[in-house]
């Protein structure tokens, strides 16, 4: 689904600008700008600028629903439906991005029947969600067969039973026909609703409603584990307690639109453009301002956005008495890490660990962070603090177990480095990252070959199209004196990574001992031609340098090494 306008406007502004120009005067600087601001997100100078124009061009169609489009970006609904209604007014005109604002005024204002009578006179937003949107309506309207109805008949589409029987049983649960809410969840076209955590939530409200605690409990258990955040842990607590809990998901017909919505941008998640999520997410948030869900959902799609100001701003508008506020702190805390502000994202975590401190999520992101700054001894100790609280291994702790063997061996300690790669693969025996990065390093250090072959072939198998999985099954070929058997997986590797210069270094040591010398030399300058201060130390410009200059065997007769290292117990 797009908007006619704002496609052509796409095509116009397909070269994409990232900087707003700071001389941009008159009218045709305003255009310029406000065209360059829009192609890269940034929806504040995109709204500043179309405004400034429509003041001396108050009835193009292009400009009103550029604007829309910004306010509506900008969580700015207030803003954005007076100019819809401006453009709604101009004869012959139809947008999408207008009907998104006017629909969500009506709806706000409780005007169902508005709502029902725009939909049904060509003016809604698409078939999906004015299905949906409609039926709400009705209930909002008092007419609960035609509610029913309506879900029914968007339950017939293709594709598309899922989602009405999902906002079915809501509309049911939200009139206290909790009973009938159950039945929908539990037939057999309705599997897919507890797949998202909304869903299950809603359900194990209405099981508690229902006097089954216990089967709530079950459903909660089985999905969700044992590894609970705040707002899963208090609903478990309270299951157990026995109290029975609100129904709280949709409570009338205003909040059912506003998840419509919500619930459309978290299906679209990954699948459309962000930019196209975001205005659903925006419109569930001025339905509903309390939708945290939709807050966060808002935040994420603005730091896919790379608008990392303004998902830093949404993330705050969490309340800190929210159960989902640590999640809101640790989204923060990377949309303020990716804008290159580490240290204030080292400090939101740092509070966040003296406030929500028994959340091994808290610590684990913390730890993150110090090891992208290679600052390993911190990072070791956070990554202490979150193994001394997780139990459960289905809690990620494989991974955890993974970040701290990468630390220490960061930090010279082998032994303890071993040790939590060989814990991780206790928990994940498979696990395609740690067998690499175990047997990567003992190639490197030239022990226990033979495994580390092993463990290498096992993930390339996983994941055969791993640029760093394959250059690791030739770089082992290569420790293990195969050379001829070391090409195949090194050029693949170089395929799939042509700019990495480690990969590249290592294709050219594996020419150079197949003959292939002007080939090595080529890969070599190759590789000295992709290292940045960025690389990873083993893309060390002065030994390739030397390579270059005397060819590989008088590099390690100088160091006085052999690429040939057999295998042994290391």
């Amino acid at each position: 689904m797009r908007f006619t306008l704002l496609k052509s406007f796409v095509i116009a502004a397909s070269v994409l600008v990232t900087s707003v120009p700071a001389s941009a005067q008159g009218l045709a600087g305003s255009y310029l700008a406000g065209r360059a601001a829009a192609s890269s997100y940034d929806y504040e100078a995109a709204s500043i600028y179309y405004t400034r124009l429509l003041v001396a061009n108050p009835s193009d169609p292009f400009l009103l629903e550029s604007l829309v489009l910004a306010n509506v970006s900008l969580g700015n609904m207030d803003k954005a439906i007076p100019v819809a209604r401006r453009l709604n007014a101009i004869e012959g005109m139809s947008s999408q991005l207008a009907n998104i604002a006017l629909v969500a005024d009506l709806a706000e204002r409780g005007s169902f029947g508005e709502v029902i009578a725009r939909i049904q006179d060509g003016q809604g937003i698409g078939p999906l969600v004015d299905g949906l949107v409609q039926a709400w309506a009705a209930l909002g309207d008092g007419d609960m067969n035609a509610t029913i109805a309506g879900f029914d008949a968007v339950a017939q589409e293709p594709g598309l039973a899922g989602f009405a029987l999902y906002h079915k049983a809501l509309a049911m649960a939200s009139i206290g026909d909790f009973a009938g809410a159950e039945n929908i969840y539990a037939s057999e076209g309705a599997r897919g609703m507890q797949l998202t955590r909304r869903g299950a939530m809603a359900q194990i409200e209405i099981l508690s409603q229902l006097g089954r605690n216990e089967d709530g409990l079950e459903i909660l258990d089985a999905l969700f584990g044992k590894d609970l955040d705040p707002q899963l842990r208090q609903l478990r607590a309270d299951l157990a307690a026995g109290t029975r809990l609100p129904f709280s998901h949709v409570r009338n017909a205003k909040e059912g639109i506003a998840e419509v919505f919500y619930s459309l941008a978290d299906a679209l998640r990954g699948e459309a453009d962000p930019d196209y999520a975001l205005l659903y997410t925006r419109t569930a948030e001025f339905l509903r301002p309390d939708h945290v869900d939709a807050l966060l959902l808002s935040a994420e799609l603005l730091e896919n956005l790379e608008q990392f100001h303004l998902a830093t701003r949404a993330y705050r508008s969490v309340p800190a008495d929210h159960l989902s506020f640590h999640a809101a702190e640790l989204g923060r805390a990377e949309a303020l890490r990716r804008s290159d502000r580490v240290e204030a994202a080292i400090e939101v975590l740092e509070q966040l660990a003296r406030t929500h401190g028994d959340l091994p999520v808290v610590h684990n992101t913390l730890g993150d962070v110090f090891r992208q700054q290679q600052d390993y001894a911190r990072a070791a100790a956070a990554y202490d603090k979150a193994l001394s609280m997780m139990e459960d291994p289905s809690d990620g702790k494989w991974f955890t177990l993974y970040a701290r063997g990468i630390t220490n061996e960061r930090l010279g300690d082998w032994p303890a480095a071993e040790a939590d790669f060989r814990a991780a693969l206790a928990l994940n025996p498979e696990q395609p990252q740690v067998l690499n990065y175990l047997g990567y390093s003992l190639v490197e250090k030239r022990i226990k070959l033979d495994e580390a072959l092993n463990m290498i072939e096992r993930a390339v198998q996983a994941r055969p199209d791993s640029g760093y999985i394959v250059d690791s099954h030739g770089w082992v070929l290569y420790r293990l004196g195969r050379f001829e058997e070391a090409v195949e997986p090194m050029e693949r590797a170089a395929a799939l990574m042509p700019v990495d210069p480690i990969v590249n270094d290592h294709l050219g040591d594996v020419y150079w001992m197949v003959g292939r010398k002007t080939e090595a030399r080529f890969q070599w300058q190759r590789a000295l031609s992709f290292i940045t201060e960025d690389s990873a130390p083993e893309a060390d410009p002065e030994r390739i340098r030397a390579k270059l200059e005397t060819g590989l065997d008088a590099v390690l007769e100088a160091e006085g090494s052999d690429p040939v290292q057999v295998a042994n117990d290391g």
